[in-house]
């Protein structure tokens, strides 16, 4: 059982030297005091999704994972650890004494320390009460023996041959140091002999099985633990993130550090490429686990999960809420309109089915308060070009901008008026000292379907949009909230002539808050998953922003 005690804590083994700017997109530190005090005890269980083993004095230390117990490799070498018989001569004083069939049954771990070496890797001072029985013949006598013997284990626990997220482990310079020992027999009847004679040879024999059995039980864990650090994790149905140790495992004097890679890849397997800069962590404190997230990597997340298709209705207030339920849709590439197909980079554009915008009418009247003289492209200029009863003749979908125009008979006319709203680009995630903010563009359209299939764009304007972001951990997943913080307004392009947008700002700042950023605010819902390093549970997290990373403490 020492022995599984023991690798509950060397999976922080995986040390060389300190990283050398390595380029990745996570870092996470671990404290040494999380590997020893008794606090660190309820995030070892996590670490390890391990099973409490019970000692009779009542204390509790997870030992073990459940994948490691359950493929029984430990089990049998634990049962499998048999000391050599100890054999005793006889003299004048003494008859000849033999204690056979000795094998280990308990284990206990009071004590446990960790120095982080830096340059070297960790080093482990374990104290452990190792309990033994076997057979004693003593003369003629034959009973039961226990043996309760204190051992202390030092050992130095290296990382090597680091390639593809994966590495090996070494231990070296174990040392097994023996203290006191405590012998009983059935009829209590000891010789100092006795334990003069147990004290040499377990002194000369345990060491030799104690630590091969600590180098195997520790490779062991090192394949659990890489299981955590190396995982493919869906993001919703947009794509997966693929978590692996950048680069080996590496110690300074007051932590263990880790640095992750995260492939952002869409389905299909193309992959969402960011750039990061090696930086330096912020301080660990007091606490156990610090995780810093890169601006870089966020980004690459953000491209994936901010893929909506066409958010297309009529501007009219009456069909549906754009609050009501929002079904996925295919991701599609819109090639048929103007402006809107030809956004850099083929804009991705996002689909709601039918929705509203509460605010359609007002929008209508500020576009007409903005409408020029002739803006409906009469080439001669009549006496009634501008009359509403022209105006209707010639785009019957004025009548659905301004309810005051009459009805023409003989009119052929366009569709209603429709809004169109597209993600422009990707969107990019700006942070700063104690602020997190969202940049992103949104192409808006006003347009009529011509009978002849030819789109009419009353107007295209593009709004750059600066959002607020609001950070919380939920499920192991990283939720990003988006609030409006400001809005700049620019005119693309326009069929009719307009010019003057600046009456229809506030306007497209509604129409944008209630119908595009709870589409947007879905899609993120589903959150970012985060790797479970050495599957420490993030609870009772604190979140610092810095200038290019996001920190999280537990």
């Amino acid at each position: 059982m020492m022995v599984l005690k023991l690798f509950g804590i060397i999976f922080f083994c995986g040390l060389l030297s300190p990283s050398q700017e390595v380029l990745s997109g996570l870092s996470c530190a671990v404290s040494p005091q999380a590997m020893q005090n008794g606090n660190y005890k309820k995030h070892l269980k996590a670490v390890f999704a391990l099973k409490a083993l019970w000692d009779s004095d009542g204390d509790s230390f997870p030992v073990l994972s459940d994948a490691i117990i359950h493929n029984g490799l430990i089990h049998q070498h634990l049962q499998g650890l048999v000391v050599p018989n100890i054999m005793g001569e006889g003299s004048q004083l003494n008859s000849p004494t033999s204690i056979t069939d000795l094998h280990l049954i308990k284990v206990r771990v009071p004590r446990l320390s960790v120095v982080l070496l830096p340059g070297i890797g960790v080093q482990l001072t374990i104290g452990a009460k190792l309990q033994l029985r076997g057979n004693c013949l003593v003369g003629l006598l034959s009973e039961l023996i226990d043996i309760l013997v204190e051992v202390n284990i030092t050992a130095n626990i290296k990382c090597t041959n680091f390639e593809s997220g994966t590495f090996q482990v070494v231990t070296e310079d174990c040392l097994c140091i023996l203290g006191a020992i405590k012998i009983k027999v059935l009829s209590g009847l000891l010789t100092l002999s006795v334990n003069e004679l147990v004290l040499r040879q377990l002194t000369a024999t345990l060491p030799a099985l104690l630590c091969p059995v600590v180098d195997i039980v520790m490779n062991l864990v090192n394949i659990h633990l890489l299981s955590t650090l190396n995982a493919v994790i869906p993001v919703g149905t947009a794509g997966t993130i693929h978590y692996q140790l950048a680069s080996i495992p590496y110690t300074s004097g007051k932590f263990l550090g880790l640095d992750l890679d995260g492939v952002v890849k869409q389905v299909g397997g193309s992959t969402i490429p960011h750039d990061s800069s090696p930086s330096a962590l912020p301080p660990l404190m007091d606490r156990h686990l610090l995780l810093v997230m890169r601006q870089s990597f966020l980004n690459a997340v953000l491209s994936l999960l901010l893929q909506p298709p066409p958010q297309t209705f009529p501007c009219t207030p009456d069909i549906v809420s754009a609050a009501g339920p929002v079904f996925p849709a295919r991701v599609t590439r819109d090639r048929h309109q103007p402006g809107l197909g030809s956004a850099p980079g083929g804009s991705l554009c996002l689909s709601l089915g039918v929705c509203t915008f509460s605010g359609a009418s007002r929008l209508r009247e500020a576009v007409w308060t903005i409408a020029p003289a002739g803006l409906w492209g009469c080439e001669s200029l009549p006496e009634d070009c501008q009359s509403p009863a022209w105006l209707v003749r010639r785009v019957p979908a004025a009548t659905s901008m301004h309810p005051q125009f009459p009805q023409c008979s003989a009119c052929s006319g366009t569709s209603p008026l429709s809004i169109k709203l597209v993600l422009r680009g990707n969107p990019l995630i700006l942070l700063e000292e104690n602020k997190a903010s969202v940049k992103l563009s949104v192409l808006i359209q006003l347009f009529s379907n011509r009978l002849d299939g030819s789109i009419l764009n009353f107007l295209l304007l593009k709004a750059d949009l600066a959002l607020n972001v609001r950070v919380s951990i939920v499920g192991g997943r990283l939720v990003l909230q988006l609030a409006l913080g400001s809005t700049s307004l620019s005119l693309e392009s326009s069929d009719v002539g307009i010019s003057n947008i600046s009456p229809l700002k506030s306007h497209c700042i509604s129409l944008l808050v209630e119908t595009f950023l709870p589409v947007i605010n879905g899609a993120l819902s589903i959150g970012i998953p985060l790797p479970k390093v050495l599957r420490i549970p993030l609870v009772n997290v604190d979140f610092q922003i810095k200038a290019g990373m996001m920190v999280f403490l537990v």
